[in-house]
């Protein structure tokens, strides 16, 4: 029970990192997002640096969810365990691309402050095709794929009663709604960046910060042990 209680606690924790470090990255990230503009100007490459820090801080929480998570729910749902453990490494995987596009348009604003004059729509395209893939990954990763996992682990979780069902309920909407703004934002119904986008993310921010308080200061509720196979 004890080993419980601090597995939930530490997944918690993690949770919170989560949130913490995806507005503090995307917060800092903003003046690279305009990647013609940046490599031509005069920069904020330390801002963007610790911006980069920041979503290498998430990557590794994402990760830490999952990993957490897996001995719990493999005792009552190992094929939901399992693969909510493989879309948390997947989430991970679309984050790290973004942190590469990210280091890479500060690193081209580099060689175009050395660069003469004559190379400076060279530079510009580079960095607009640089943002644009990290302005993907952030659609498919913190939108389709956390949708994805959301929609697993909530569903896992209503199962096995390891949470109350109400805050499973706020998970399943919160899921399904982020990842239908991600395929009317990928047909270009409206922007990421916009308050359609926001309000379709702000179940889901609601589910992993009430999860997370719960988990911290409740930690799981007492499920019935499975029954042995026959």
């Amino acid at each position: 029970m004890e080993a419980t209680r601090r597995t939930a606690a530490v997944t918690g924790a993690l949770f919170l990192v989560t949130e913490v470090a995806a507005i503090a990255g995307l917060a800092l990230y903003r003046p690279a997002l305009d990647g013609a503009a940046y490599v031509t100007g005069t920069g904020a490459d330390q801002r963007v640096l610790l911006g980069a820090l920041c979503e290498m801080v998430l990557l590794l929480a994402v990760v830490g969810t999952g990993v957490s998570l897996f001995p719990v729910l493999r005792r009552r749902h190992e094929a939901l365990a399992l693969g909510y453990a493989c879309g948390r490494l997947l989430e991970a995987a679309v984050i790290a691309v973004g942190i590469v596009g990210m280091l890479a348009v500060v690193t081209l604003r580099g060689k175009a402050t050395h660069a003469g004059s004559g190379d400076g729509a060279a530079f510009e395209a580079a960095a607009t095709a640089l943002t644009a893939i990290h302005d993907w990954t952030f659609l498919l990763g913190p939108n389709v794929v956390l949708g994805a996992n959301t929609l697993v682990l909530a569903y896992a979780m209503h199962r096995s009663g390891l949470v109350p069902r109400p805050l499973t309920l706020l998970g399943l909407v919160g899921g399904t709604a982020i990842c239908a703004s991600a395929v009317a934002v990928l047909f270009g119904i409206y922007p990421q960046v916009s308050v359609a986008g926001s309000a379709a993310a702000l179940p889901v921010f609601a589910w992993e910060v009430i999860l997370a308080v719960r988990l911290l200061t409740r930690g799981f509720e007492p499920v019935a042990p499975a029954p042995a196979p026959a």
